[in-house]
């Protein structure tokens, strides 16, 4: 018999709603901010992001394609905390195209981010997509080729005058 895991009945993947948007927009600044690794520099991280954007800009952004937030709830079951989010884009022409995929630091390495990517593909996979896409950042790049996805080249995103090295990547569904 197989002890279940504590943290699966404390985590949810639920679909983006209007009232994440601020969290979203602080756990992203958090999490660039907190990235230490050798291939970014603070000045490459501030680039990235340079302060948290408002609740609209993220509002827009995430409602514009399909979007889910990872949901943990607290040690005393009394609330939950934005743990998470991921996003696929549905308009033609960057359809299956992975936009984010962003774990709080305090939960990353716990499972959040596949569970949100089985929650993505599954979506997809109704909708009929062929391939998902994403641009990988160091960080993320061991998660994606976990997850099937094939580096197909080097890619770079130029922001404030600083180059940010990444993946672009692609998995056949």
């Amino acid at each position: 018999m197989s002890v279940p895991n504590p943290i699966e009945k404390q985590v949810e993947v639920v679909p983006y709603q209007r009232r994440y948007a601020s969290a979203v927009s602080e756990l992203f600044h958090h999490s660039v901010h907190q990235i230490q690794h050798e291939r970014y520099n603070a000045a490459q991280l501030q680039a990235w992001s340079q302060a948290p954007r408002s609740s609209q800009h993220w509002h827009l952004r995430l409602s514009r394609s399909q979007a889910w937030i990872i949901l943990v709830t607290d040690a005393a079951g009394l609330s939950k905390i934005c743990a998470g989010f991921i996003n696929v884009e549905t308009d033609f022409r960057h359809r299956g195209y992975i936009d984010s995929l962003y774990i709080h630091p305090d939960w990353q390495r716990q499972g959040l981010g596949e569970l949100a990517y089985r929650q993505l593909e599954h979506w997809t996979r109704e909708q009929g997509y062929s391939q998902l896409s994403a641009d990988a950042s160091y960080l993320s790049r061991g998660l994606f080729i976990k997850l099937g996805f094939v580096q197909q080249q080097r890619s770079y995103q130029q922001k404030l005058g600083q180059v940010l090295p990444s993946f672009y990547m692609t998995k056949k569904l």
